[in-house]
């Protein structure tokens, strides 16, 4: 499934800053910051009771931490699914709200942030976007992701060309000479995908330790002993480019030498870098870098704005995609309170409900 874009990207809004700059601001009943999911099953949960919804994330694709750095890992705890990799789960869940037709403006990070003395929300974007929303739901995860890069001179030119920090498409990387940085999962599973079809291929890490699978270790030594591929425990230390096109890498051993690597392209894995970022800025209450919430309603410190997944923090939290569905879940049913204090709330199953499934589209 790697390499899939179609069924993710076509859910992103492409308007430019500019086509928001004089627009009002997007008037709606809740803005969800995190399409990730559980950010994508806060859209479900709300939908069911009738409640529509924005969401916002600062990547470029839905799926978060799932899509974005382990989309083949199988996931072993989700209810009636034995197996499901990550990707699968994000194309699943944006299957599950179509219903509901929930905007999403992907690539586009929340900056600006204020409660108004109606007890309404302003929200802007880095890109322009602006909301007035009746409630906030921060579903981000660990927070925004940034990937720890290579880190040598020139290597910005490259960027997003001939040196890589995902694999956008293995296809393209076919016959290629590749040379692979970095010791986790993502590092070690790439390189094990893409030999087969790889000219060459060589994986460099700082170290003899990995911090992957022992499975993916083992199967990469023995590969490494049958000579398929290369390892060294070196570390970058410059390109090697004719003029515009990269022609290989330096890397730098342990002793000190100096090892050319004859490279095409450069996948870098060291990981993704979470930081709170703006919303550390917002006012709401903190703990060890997580949003302090309750077990209720899940509300932060600021009534209205609501926090779900590993973004937040109570006593006996767990992180697990399994307990953020459970808090959205609740989340949900706070909010609808929320928003219309004087609406009495029925508990309504989606089995039996005639609402629920006209508005979930269930044919009579």
């Amino acid at each position: 499934m790697r390499g899939r874009r179609s069924s993710r990207e076509s859910h992103a809004l492409n308007q430019t800053p500019e086509a928001f700059s004089n627009s009002p601001p997007i008037s709606t009943e809740v803005v969800i910051i995190g399409a990730g999911p559980c950010g994508l099953f806060q859209v479900f949960e709300l939908g069911l009771l009738g409640i529509g919804a924005h969401v916002v994330d600062s990547l470029r694709h839905p799926g978060g931490q799932c899509a974005e750095l382990y989309p083949d890992k199988p996931i072993y705890d989700i209810p009636a699914l034995p197996v499901c990799g990550a990707q699968e789960l994000v194309d699943r869940l944006l299957q599950q709200i179509k219903p509901f037709n929930a905007q999403l403006h992907l690539g586009h990070e929340v900056v600006e942030f204020t409660r108004r003395e109606d007890g309404r929300f302003h929200l802007a974007t880095a890109g322009g976007v602006r909301f007035d929303a009746g409630a906030i739901v921060i579903a981000a995860g660990l927070g925004s992701f940034q990937p720890r890069r290579i880190g040598i001179e020139g290597a910005e030119s490259f960027e997003g060309g001939a040196i890589q920090y995902r694999v956008r498409s293995a296809a393209e990387l076919a016959g290629r000479h590749l040379v692979i940085f970095g010791g986790g999962d993502s590092a070690l599973d790439w390189t094990l995908e893409l030999l087969p079809r790889a000219a060459s291929l060589t994986l460099v890490h700082r170290r003899s330790e990995f911090r992957a699978a022992p499975a993916s270790v083992a199967r990469m030594r023995e590969l490494v002993a049958a000579g398929r591929m290369r390892c060294f425990e070196a570390v970058p230390h410059s390109l090697i480019a004719d003029g515009g096109t990269l022609r290989g890498v330096n890397i730098r051993a342990t002793d000190g030498s100096i090892t050319a690597l004859n490279a095409e392209q450069l996948l870098v894995f060291y990981g993704l870098h979470p930081k709170l970022g703006p919303i550390a800025e917002w006012g709401l209450a903190l703990e060890k870098k997580a949003l302090r919430v309750d077990t209720e309603k899940f509300q932060t410190s600021i009534p209205g704005v609501f926090a779900v997944g590993d973004i937040n923090t109570y006593p006996g939290k767990k992180k697990l995609i399994l307990s953020g569905f459970h808090e959205a879940a609740l989340a949900a049913f706070a909010i609808q309170h929320h928003l219309y204090p004087q609406k009495k709330q029925f508990l309504q199953y989606t089995t039996t409900s005639p609402v629920m499934h006209q508005r979930l589209g269930v044919p009579d």
